[in-house]
């Protein structure tokens, strides 16, 4: 697979996956976004199905699918958007993965369960609740059952790299602003998920060719309060964390949220292939690396 196709390779994954692949000079990586932050991209609208032909033409021996909209209140807002990327895009990619017959991986969430249960595996039903759940999931479900060759990976709350625009760069940008009380929800679980372990591990299941779809987190489980709580520990920082419930932002943070988004790598761990560390361990070498 020398001849990689990169989509939304400008945000926190692409990072991560693009950083892993540079360095390889037999491979020849096309790193694609509609948003060119960096000097290595090259402009893809995946809502368009001409233009993602240009780059998938035959030449291609796999198309990682990372581009999405993920920015759940924007999704509730801008529904129609919302469908046309992470589900009409995710379309014009599997198509094109099919005529050409060349592997897709597409990247799912931990988000597109109801929260009703308290963990995850990867054979249970999904139930989603918001516009980004619902458009994702239509992702998921056409890559797995039209998409003759694909691997789905589901990712729980991502953390890793500069580009993070996630839950702990916002705290780590509100200790920058001085502030010494922090509030955070303590009412909603999940799994954070490293950013390298993630396409470390894609790639050990690329390498054997073992189709079909992972959960695939970090070790342990925690909630938003645990999260902030070990991010101030560890930088010994004299910041007071006040635990609120999301009511606390429901005016900021208006879009349908499970209870809980834990998942358990069940698949890579009977197979013994789960490359995924404990999620403590990856948000202290991720904190060094920032810092």
């Amino acid at each position: 697979m020398n001849n990689i196709l990169i989509t939304g390779c400008g945000g926190m994954l692409g990072e991560a996956l693009y950083n892993t692949l540079k360095s390889k000079e037999e491979l020849n990586i096309i790193a694609t976004d509609i948003d060119l932050n960096e000097e290595w991209l090259k402009y893809l609208d995946v809502r368009k199905l001409s233009d993602c032909e240009k780059y998938i033409n035959g030449k291609i021996d796999i198309v990682f699918h990372l581009a999405a909209l993920t920015d759940l209140e924007y999704c509730e807002k801008n529904i129609e958007n919302s469908w046309m990327t992470n589900a009409l895009g995710t379309e014009n990619i599997g198509m094109l993965c099919n005529k050409y017959n060349i592997p897709m991986v597409y990247i799912s969430t931990a988000g597109i369960f109801d929260g009703k249960q308290d963990i995850y595996n990867d054979f249970d039903e999904p139930n989603p609740l918001s516009i980004y759940a619902r458009s994702k999931y239509y992702g998921e479900k056409y890559v797995k059952y039209t998409v003759k060759k694909h691997y789905i990976f589901r990712a729980g709350w991502m953390m890793g790299g500069n580009k993070d625009k996630k839950f702990v760069k916002k705290i780590l940008k509100q200790i920058d602003d001085g502030k010494t009380t922090i509030n955070v929800v303590d009412d909603k679980l999940g799994t954070p998920t490293y950013t390298y372990d993630f396409v470390k591990n894609m790639f050990c299941i690329l390498e054997k060719e073992y189709y079909g779809l992972y959960n695939m987190v970090c070790d342990g489980d925690c909630s938003r309060y645990d999260i902030a709580k070990e991010i101030i520990d560890f930088l010994k920082l004299n910041v007071r964390i006040n635990k609120v419930d999301s009511d606390y932002f429901k005016v900021e943070y208006f879009a349908p949220r499970p209870y809980s988004e834990k998942l358990i790598n069940l698949k890579l761990k009977e197979r013994k292939i789960n490359k995924m560390r404990d999620w403590k361990t990856c948000l202290h070498e991720n904190l060094n690396k920032l810092k």
